[in-house]
């Protein structure tokens, strides 16, 4: 019988999202996007802008847009990476 492991990777964080967690990268233990996210607000629970930050990043898992999908639906690989984006000012 084969065992189920939860996938474990790195979640970046870049920007104003670094600044708002305090930290430039942490790990993630989740199946999904969604989960790693819940997580992570969790973990940052004493950083309320964090939580503000996050409605407007945008997301790349293992380096492939999320775009506007379910992060419900995306799924986290063994040793993968989540980026996480905010808005960047142009110039």
């Amino acid at each position: 019988m084969a065992l189920n492991k939860t996938p474990a990777g790195t979640i970046r964080y870049w920007a104003a999202a670094r600044a708002a967690a305090g930290t430039s990268e942490e790990p993630y233990t989740a199946v999904t996007l969604a989960d790693a996210l819940d997580v992570a607000r969790e973990r940052h629970a004493l950083r309320p802008e964090f939580a503000r930050v996050l409605l407007s990043c945008s997301f790349l898992v293992d380096g492939a847009p999320v775009g506007t999908r379910d992060h419900k639906t995306v799924q986290l690989a063994e040793g993968g990476t989540v980026e996480v984006l905010p808005p960047f000012a142009g110039g």
